[in-house]
């Protein structure tokens, strides 16, 4: 056999090989993708903005969650490690943002989305076919879905709301007045207020700030 036969067939066995792992990769990535674009979008169209009514963190969201799902699935063909993966998850999930500050709530779905994302994206399950695997992750996506509909929900507790007013009545910001400056408050406001906190007293203007607490209906 002449030397450009054997170059020509060990060209064709690697393209051969290299396009067979190539579909076998690309057919992992698309499910596992479309498994985490569909518990995205239900989480944020369908959790977060109806409880929420936020549009500005919608980009946010879904860039971090497919950002961080392809980086771990490509990096995971490279043997990524366990501490490795959680070390990725924790570089993203501590970003601040510097320009405008991030409430508890949404950091915690910015969280959720960038875990779903790293799930999708690493989680095997030795000697399992691909049907098997994608079935399960199906089942944590469902659960992790369930569960957030269910604490941003009423079903188990009352939602509460707070709010930051400036209130004019200095004299009843002492604690012998605490339950008529809440009476107050709530015939003023029509939110049914069950707790508060003084923030701030400013007696040259007879002013206090008072953050509430209410339940909503």
């Amino acid at each position: 056999m002449t030397l450009p036969l054997i170059i020509l067939q060990v060209s064709e066995e690697i393209i051969s090989t290299g396009m067979d792992a190539f579909q076998k990769i690309s057919g992992k990535l698309f499910f596992r993708l479309l498994i985490d674009f569909v518990s995205v979008f239900v989480l944020v169209r369908l959790v977060y903005f109806p409880a929420n009514k936020k549009r500005e963190f919608f980009f946010t969201f879904f860039v971090f969650n497919i950002v961080i799902f392809l980086l771990s699935f490509l990096l995971n063909k490279v043997d990524l490690s366990l501490g490795a993966a959680f070390g990725l998850f924790a570089v993203f999930s501590m970003l601040r943002y510097r320009t405008e500050n991030i409430s508890i709530k949404d950091m915690t779905y910015l969280f959720l989305v960038i875990a779903i994302g790293l799930i999708n994206a690493i989680t095997k399950i030795k000697g399992a076919d691909d049907t098997y695997e994608f079935g399960f992750l199906g089942m944590i996506n469902a659960f992790v879905l369930v569960l957030a509909f269910t604490l941003e929900s009423k079903l188990l507790f009352k939602k509460e709301g707070v709010k930051l007013i400036v209130y004019e009545k200095i004299d009843l910001i002492k604690t012998e007045n605490r339950t008529l400056l809440i009476e107050d408050i709530k015939a003023r406001t029509g939110l049914n207020v069950y707790r508060i906190s003084i923030i701030k007293i400013d007696f040259l203007n007879d002013s206090a700030q008072i953050k509430i607490y209410y339940t909503e209906d």
